[in-house]
């Protein structure tokens, strides 16, 4: 008697959770917890693949469709620097139009020293970070998931 009042009980848990599941999900089918996450991602581009940069910036479009609310930031060094040059980059206009939606695109300031480049050849939506590399090296160190950007 004691076994059947433990599986039943056990029954009647498993019973109640499942009923509750789908209260747990909001009207996109994904868990509230999942929602209310906030979703870092920074995206490290070294190449100068102009092919690249437009399947990043399309990666970027479809992680804002699934999570409008996601901080992203792309970090271009090196080669990647073409990126950002106002004579380089094929994607300048994605770049304004995810600036918009509050994607953040950083310059290499040592990468732009080493190929002499001035901020005035950068566009003017990006910003600038002192070391590219290190830039992105702090942002996994505090918690942000990390693309590397070409194929």
């Amino acid at each position: 008697m004691k076994n059947i009042n433990h599986y039943l009980l056990g029954a009647s848990i498993l019973l109640a959770l499942l009923a509750m599941r789908p209260q747990l999900q909001n009207d996109s089918g994904k868990s509230d917890m999942e929602d209310k996450k906030t979703h870092r991602i920074v995206f490290h581009v070294t190449t100068p693949d102009t092919a690249a940069y437009r399947a990043m910036s399309r990666q970027i479009v479809h992680v804002l469709e699934h999570w409008p609310t996601a901080q992203i930031e792309v970090v271009a060094h090196n080669k990647g620097i073409g990126l950002l040059e106002k004579k380089k980059s094929n994607v300048a206009d994605k770049i304004s139009a995810l600036t918009t939606q509050g994607v953040r695109f950083v310059a290499c300031e040592q990468t732009m020293k080493i190929q002499k480049l001035e901020k005035s050849d950068i566009l003017p939506e990006a910003g600038f970070v002192e070391r590219g590399v290190v830039h992105v090296v702090e942002r996994q160190e505090e918690g942000w998931a990390y693309i590397k950007a070409g194929f």
